[in-house]
């Protein structure tokens, strides 16, 4: 009998090993759901005129935990935020001397890697 127990018992790790059996099964919805990894999101800030703008704080909002992340735009007014986590909801706005641009929302369901757009302080 000990024997059948062996032989049983290896035949089920045999099957776990080589996937016939997967207790990822049971996993799969949570885990799998929008697993899509990092992304980039940039762009440039602009005045009223579309010229560059120097020294504009952009910020990027988590929707979900309310943590902010914050860029100081380029000569060329230029930002980018890395490693930006694809399964969450986002807002980006910039600001500078009182002026502040349009909220965008950078959404989870868009599934582009790069994000790209540009903010007009008004």
């Amino acid at each position: 009998m000990k024997f059948g127990a062996r032989v049983a018992a290896g035949a089920v790790f045999a099957a776990l090993a080589f996937g016939v059996f997967s207790t990822a099964g049971f996993l799969a919805p949570a885990s799998q759901a929008q697993n899509l990894g990092q992304r980039v999101v940039n762009g440039t800030v602009v005045d009223g005129d579309s010229a560059p703008v120097l020294g504009a704080t952009v910020f990027l909002r988590n929707s979900k935990n309310k943590s902010i992340r914050s860029y100081t735009s380029t000569k060329d007014g230029r930002f980018r935020f890395v490693q930006v986590n694809m399964s969450e909801d986002y807002d980006l706005w910039a600001e500078k001397d009182g002026k502040k641009s349009a909220i965008k929302e950078v959404s989870s369901w868009d599934t582009r890697k790069e994000f790209e757009c540009e903010l007009k302080l008004k």
